[in-house]
């Protein structure tokens, strides 16, 4: 069957915006958050207000089309072929808990697995990413006009070159993290310590706004492995419409799925493979010490 694509666009692009305004008017501040239990309470209450709108919407006005969403599907829910809209209500929770502006709504649409449309809306500075598969990645800010995407490509360097987008994560025991943490070191340590000593690491606290800024070509790449489909399913589609790469964190899988788990996003320009190579060789020794 075919889909209008750049309709659904448009009508994820109202509801992401309609989204940002309760995110925006529900942000904690220093008089509602004198305790864990009262932050923990408004995010609470807060993500699952923002699905439940999405929600709404979405299988309102296609109401053949999955949904899969952070706070009602449980971790692991099945992506199948049908169309399905993959939802993070508030990505970057602890951002919006502490009053940081990197929030955003993602909203993605898949189909046959594959990202299709691509939806990324930050509230607090009114900055839209959005992409339709086959037909390009665009990003907007305080209602400017579209700009294409990427607003800059130049040829990948090396990882001494780069800043990369890491993520701590919240599972931070067992050999997943000590993995992690062998990849933060190498790459920040100095070439004469046995590191590759990268120009510069960045925690945006966002995967989906992480992946839109190397979409854009901000950002050399983004590492991450332990997130979910909710988490980058949206900026996915953006990043390969922009002509970036997305691959396995791991080593040697160029094509990984949707519900991977294991991401690595590399910035439109020559020298992807280069690249990506030279980062994998970074993950592959940490699997071997």
């Amino acid at each position: 069957m075919d889909y209008d694509l750049w309709q659904i666009c448009a009508d994820v692009t109202v509801v992401a915006k309609e989204a940002g305004k309760l995110i925006r008017n529900a942000q904690p501040t220093a008089s509602t958050t004198k305790s864990k239990k009262n932050t923990t309470d408004i995010v609470t209450e807060t993500d699952q207000a923002v699905e439940k709108l999405i929600r709404e919407r979405l299988t309102a006005r296609y109401p053949s089309f999955g949904f899969v969403g952070e706070e009602s599907s449980k971790a692991g829910s099945e992506i199948t072929n049908q169309p399905t809209f993959i939802v993070d209500p508030i990505d970057g929770t602890s951002n919006f808990v502490h009053g940081l502006l990197d929030v955003c709504v993602s909203i993605g649409l898949v189909i046959d697995r594959q990202p299709t449309v691509g939806v990324v809306y930050n509230p607090f500075h009114d900055e839209l990413w959005s992409a339709v598969r086959g037909q390009g990645a665009f990003t907007s800010r305080h209602g400017s006009p579209m700009q294409k995407l990427p607003l800059v490509s130049e040829p990948l360097g090396g990882l001494t070159s780069a800043c990369i987008g890491i993520e701590w994560g919240s599972d931070r025991e067992g050999p997943e993290f000590d993995l992690n943490l062998h990849v933060f070191t190498t790459l920040a340590r100095t070439q004469a310590s046995g590191g590759r000593f990268v120009n510069s690491l960045r925690c945006t606290g966002s995967a989906a706004i992480a992946i839109c800024r190397v979409a854009a070509g901000q950002q050399e790449a983004f590492w991450e492995c332990g997130c979910w489909a909710w988490d980058v399913a949206a900026a996915w589609c953006i990043l390969v419409e922009a002509g970036g790469a997305m691959v396995d964190g791991y080593p040697d899988n160029w094509d990984p799925a949707i519900d991977n788990r294991r991401y690595l996003a590399v910035r439109p320009g020559e020298g992807q493979r280069e690249f990506v190579r030279e980062f994998w060789s970074v993950v592959e020794s940490g699997m071997r010490s």
